[in-house]
């Protein structure tokens, strides 16, 4: 997508550029990180540099672990070093191979985590309503060669846990669900964590919890979560004994002590995210073609995706014409998920035609985009953002 410098609208309808002063002296992003109490955070680096233990499941891992499961209601949390060795890591442990069932309506992680491993992605459409994986659209792509289900909690709004499983249990597949965007979310009152065999949680840096960089798989199957312990340490069993074929997933001293400072914060964040989120919809609510994607209230979230959908039709705006409008505000608009996991390689040469089956994420693709928030956004900045799209949407 070229972004202008600034978009004016000639007589006849080409866009100019000129010299122009953004709304913004400093661009604001989408995804900013929390830092937590700086000072507790530096206390609990230098306790671990005075200790001398950096890494190998030391104090801070393992209470940041506990304090994941206790969250989260299971029974097992094993850290890793990003939430993308974590899927990887979960999928190797559940055995999956051949064919899985994925949407393409996702960060591109979720699909690469099994053709790294040399394991098919199958991408299935999404419901147009709740942005997540179309359970029929899931059991119409079922094969023999189909081995298990991914599916991905989008936006903190969960998938169809109930109709997944019913699916997975009918045809003898595995049921893994990445909950990047879900912690601190929950489904039917439950917190999200404990659904399929396993689920997968990002603490990047841009998450509303994050540990620098990082990830956990999170189950309640003992013999699994002992696996994948062992797994995202070179296979060792204990000293000398390697039972496992592994890999080096483990989380750092460091970044669990950064977690568990975040996490210390992190109803604070979430307080912050769900007022910018009540401010966005109402300053958009009247704004034609452009609607705030809406959250259950019954349900708990993190409101730490703002997004909103912009329906063309009303006034001939598209989404990536109003992204570069804001962009040359300085507002680092992003288009979530664009152009969908099928459309970028190595997927779109493996499989040409796989939009003819996924068309509400070929048009959510082009129609939704994620806004700044967090509590490093107030409210004059939205109120900032909110007119300078009412003032390029109204007159068109």
């Amino acid at each position: 997508m070229l972004l202008p410098d600034i978009e004016g609208r000639s007589g006849d309808g080409l866009v100019t550029r000129e010299t122009h002063v953004p709304a913004f002296p400093e661009p604001l992003h989408v995804g900013t990180p929390n830092i937590g109490e700086r000072e507790r955070f530096l206390a609990r680096v230098n306790d671990l540099l005075d200790r001398r233990w950096l890494t190998n499941h030391g104090r801070y891992v393992l209470e940041f672990e506990q304090e994941i499961a206790n969250r989260c209601g299971v029974s097992h949390c094993v850290s890793m070093c990003n939430g993308t060795i974590a899927l990887e890591i979960a999928i190797r442990a559940l055995g999956l191979t051949g064919e899985v069932i994925v949407p393409s309506f996702t960060f591109i992680a979720t699909a690469h985590a099994l053709q790294w491993q040399e394991i098919t992605p199958i991408f299935a459409d999404i419901d147009p309503r709740t942005h997540t994986l179309d359970p029929a659209a899931v059991e119409r792509l079922i094969t023999p060669r189909t081995t298990g289900i991914i599916g991905v909690h989008l936006w903190g709004r969960a998938c169809d846990v109930g109709a997944l499983q019913e699916i997975a249990d009918a045809h003898g597949l595995k049921l893994l669900y990445d909950a990047a965007h879900a912690f601190g979310c929950t489904h039917g009152g439950a917190p999200i964590g404990g659904f399929g065999n396993a689920e997968v949680l990002s603490f990047h840096a841009t998450k509303v919890l994050n540990t620098f960089e990082g990830g956990a798989v999170l189950t309640n199957d003992d013999a699994l979560a002992e696996q994948i312990r062992f797994m995202s340490n070179f296979g060792f069993a204990g000293i000398d004994d390697v039972q496992y074929l592994g890999t080096n997933g483990k989380m750092s001293e460091i970044s669990a002590a950064m977690g568990l400072t975040v996490l210390e914060s992190f109803d604070d964040y979430v307080s912050a995210n769900r007022r910018n989120y009540e401010l966005y919809s109402e300053e958009l609510g009247d704004v034609p073609g452009v609607t705030v994607v809406a959250f259950d209230p019954s349900e708990e979230n993190n409101y730490q995706y703002l997004i909103v959908d912009v329906e063309p039709g009303p006034s001939g705006i598209t989404r990536d014409q109003l992204v570069a409008r804001l962009w040359s505000e300085n507002v680092r608009a992003r288009r979530y998920f664009f152009p969908g996991c099928h459309r970028m390689e190595p997927y779109r040469s493996l499989f040409p035609n796989a939009g003819l089956v996924l068309p509400h994420t070929e048009l959510l693709s082009d129609r939704l985009m994620a806004l700044p928030t967090g509590p490093t956004v107030d409210g004059h900045a939205i109120r900032t953002i909110c007119s300078i799209i009412r003032e390029y949407v109204e007159p068109a």
